[in-house]
């Protein structure tokens, strides 16, 4: 049976594309590669979806894996977004509307119904906590930054735009309570399972996201919202993403010592691994948004950084990832539930 983890490789792939082509250097054959990721992203998205489509899956019922629900959400419209800025034309526009608008449903459908599922069920444990928990609640959030992308392309945008920060305002109110319940199963239960360690990295997923979100609205706000609100919301980009930024940072110091001390005793390969991918570059594109906006040269190398960071996070995984499916060793691609104690 097919999990819905395997979209995270292609919200991986589709992430590194988006970030070559909204960071805030241009380096020779930055675009022609941003080009490359993205025709791969848009590959394995195809292939995902028939793979999906002919295998099923019956992962409905693990309370691990349910969780990773968000990922075909955020596959689509990452790959919609990578469309937009690298693809041709009115056809790009035309194609990543669809995939932002069968992607932004999708993800709302999920984002209730999870939690629904979660609140709804007996006998949750109280070191369930863990990073995938934030997976159903982000698409709302990667909905908002991938739509502030399509307000130009609409005759009126107001709505549209509003509806974005709409968007934002679930997956980020949302985020927050699911961040502070990973907290303190951290502080009074420890890590974990060794396998579950890479999904801490998911917490970047929200905050690099938010960050970029209300970057893009705050320039898609010019010449939509009144100017009184258009100034308020290109001044949010900045004391919003700013201190949040900071906080990614802090968490991302946390997850790597973490990660490299549960390294030390043995992380076993799976598809949580791709966690190292896709929030990072979010946090690739939230520096990169923020360098261009305030001219800042510190944060211009910290985003050229973080994209190496993600660049090599992504050879690695990728190459783990071949080699599994050549090897079958990732069927059923799955993680196993963490079991529960009492």
């Amino acid at each position: 049976m097919f999990g819905p983890n395997w979209f995270a490789s292609v919200m991986g792939t589709g992430i590194v594309a988006v970030a070559a082509a909204t960071l805030p250097v241009h380096l020779p054959g930055l675009h022609a590669f941003a080009t490359v990721m993205w025709l791969l992203a848009t590959l394995l998205l195809a292939t995902v979806i028939v793979a999906f489509a002919r295998r099923g899956t019956t992962h409905g019922a693990d309370p691990v894996l349910v969780q990773f629900w968000g990922a075909p959400p955020m596959a689509l419209m990452t790959v919609g977004a990578g469309t937009l800025l690298l693809g041709p034309g009115s056809i790009a526009v035309t194609a990543s509307f669809v995939l932002w608008s069968a992607g932004t449903v999708l993800g709302l459908i999920v984002a209730v119904a999870v939690p629904y599922r979660m609140m709804t069920r007996p006998g949750t444990a109280p070191d369930a906590a863990f990073g995938g928990w934030l997976m159903p609640v982000v698409p709302p959030m990667v909905s908002a930054a991938t739509g502030a992308l399509l307000v130009p392309h609409v005759p009126d945008g107001r709505d549209l735009l509003l509806v974005c920060y709409a968007l934002a305002g679930i997956s980020l109110i949302a985020s927050l309570v699911v961040i502070t319940q990973i907290w303190t199963r951290l502080v009074n239960h420890q890590v974990g399972a060794a396998r579950m360690v890479p999904t801490l990295w998911i917490v970047l997923g929200p905050l690099g996201q938010s960050v970029t979100a209300f970057h893009l609205l705050g320039r898609s706000a010019e010449g939509v919202l009144p100017d009184l609100y258009a100034s308020g919301a290109q001044m949010l980009a900045v004391l919003y993403g700013v201190p949040v930024l900071g906080f990614a940072l802090f968490w991302a110091a946390l997850a790597t010592a973490i990660t490299v001390r549960t390294a030390r005793d043995g992380l076993p390969f799976s598809l949580t691994w791709w966690s190292f991918t896709f929030p990072v570059g979010t946090v690739v594109t939230a520096t990169g948004g923020l360098a261009t906006r305030t001219g800042s040269p510190v944060l211009t190398v910290l985003a050229v950084t973080l994209f190496a960071v993600l660049l090599t996070a992504w050879a690695i995984v990728a190459t783990r990832t071949l080699r599994g499916v050549r090897q079958k060793t990732l069927w059923p691609a799955a993680p196993q539930p963490v079991p529960a104690t009492r």
